[in-house]
């Protein structure tokens, strides 16, 4: 089996991760900050030095900045409901991510006025043209650092300068980027940003989390039970209990933090390396093949380890089943969740085929996934792909 899915959730996770959330079940079982016996205690710590770990792996210098969410769509919620008012302006771009859109949109009912600023064709961004939108006056400034279509980087710096120029807040979602792009929120100067724990970050799913800078101020998307201030019922005003009300993830946090650890050790450089030279090793093999369109920058510096691409004759959804059902190659096809990224490439309703790369991804690999496109692209040219038992045949023959 070859699994290239990262973007949706990576695979497999590192060494350790599974058995760091069983021993967190088995050796630390109670729930933090809840009691003062030793299962709280030790889970507690858990979640602590896992705060303490993404605090380093982001350059926060204040851990408490770190709240932990059940994912990256949790804490962009947390962000937009937090900060924006009926009459608030918000600027955002034409490759989100339905985490942001449907907030947006949501919002908008509610007499935000959103500004989607257009992409181009390949999904690049121009800031010139976000700083023309914010030279009206914003609230906030909310965008992707790397598209889960096409794999496009937003210069994430630029905009924080042009946004701090113009009195925005900036929010970046880092839910493609946490974990296999090195981040330094303090060096980038970025106001909030939302990540999820079990993508590029290579933890388990429900975690994740949103850095909130020290000085920016948001109201609480769920209040209740924190363990701290038990005394009283209005909600905590100091970080990170605000934000965090209800039982944490513990084990799930527990396995992220051995995560945390293991990227920490082998250098968010190295992962962002790898995951760009598989993804331009299968661009430059895949144009090749007959048929294809490939989508997205064809600079590796200007992408992250995600392709997007369609086969003439064939629909995405066509593609991945032969792929999966033929040559056990593991992709996702349709929309991905992000309608407006695919109207701006152009392959909005029917969508792509998308290759996520990552860490534990090879050459060999991408070879043979551009191998099984040659296949699939001939079966499609010779009207050969007909249901799901003919498609097996054709490719044992």
């Amino acid at each position: 089996m070859i699994y290239f899915d990262n973007a949706a959730t990576s695979w497999p996770k590192p060494p350790g991760v599974a058995a760091a959330m069983a021993e967190c079940l088995s050796e630390a079982g109670g729930n933090p900050g809840r009691s003062g016996h030793r299962l709280s205690v030790a889970a507690a710590r858990i979640v602590e030095d896992a705060r303490e770990g993404l605090a380093a792996l982001f350059g926060a210098d204040d851990p408490s900045r770190i709240v932990f969410a059940p994912n990256a769509t949790h804490a962009l919620n947390l962000a937009l409901y937090g900060l924006l008012r009926p009459r608030d302006r918000v600027v955002t771009t034409g490759i989100e991510h339905n985490s942001v859109m449907r907030p947006l949109r949501h919002l908008e009912t509610r007499g935000v006025e959103v500004v989607v600023v257009p992409c181009g064709s390949d999904g690049s961004l121009d800031v010139q043209k976000v700083e023309q939108a914010l030279q009206r006056g914003a609230r906030l400034l909310v965008t992707t650092h790397a598209s889960n279509v096409s794999g496009a980087i937003v210069p994430i710096a630029e905009l924080a300068a042009v946004a701090r120029k113009h009195g925005a807040l900036y929010l970046v979602d880092a839910a493609q980027t946490a974990g296999s792009a090195p981040i330094d929120v303090g060096a980038l100067g970025l106001d909030l940003m939302a990540f999820t724990g079990h993508k590029g970050l290579l933890g388990p799913t429900g975690t994740g989390g949103l850095y909130v800078r020290d000085g920016v101020s948001l109201t609480p998307l769920v209040r209740g039970g924190t363990g701290s201030e038990s005394a009283y019922e209005i909600q905590p005003e100091f970080m990170p209990d605000m934000f965090e009300s209800g039982t944490l993830n513990v084990a799930g946090i527990a396995g992220l933090a051995t995560a945390t650890r293991f990227l920490a050790d082998l250098g968010v450089e190295a992962v962002q390396a790898h995951e760009r030279q598989l993804a331009a090793h299968f661009m430059t093999e895949a144009a090749a093949v007959s048929g294809i369109t490939l989508y997205g920058s064809g600079e590796a510096t200007e992408r992250c380890g995600i392709v997007s691409f369609t086969l003439a004759d064939a629909s995405p959804s066509e593609v991945g089943l032969l792929l999966d059902e033929s040559f056990g190659i593991m992709a996702r096809t349709g929309l991905h969740c992000a309608p407006a990224a695919h109207r701006t490439l152009g392959t909005f309703p029917a969508g792509t085929v998308r290759f996520s790369f990552g860490w534990f991804n090879t050459s060999s690999e991408v070879d043979t996934a551009v191998e099984a496109l040659r296949q699939i692209a001939a079966w499609s040219a010779n009207g050969a792909m007909t249901s799901p038992g003919h498609r097996v045949t054709e490719a044992q023959s």
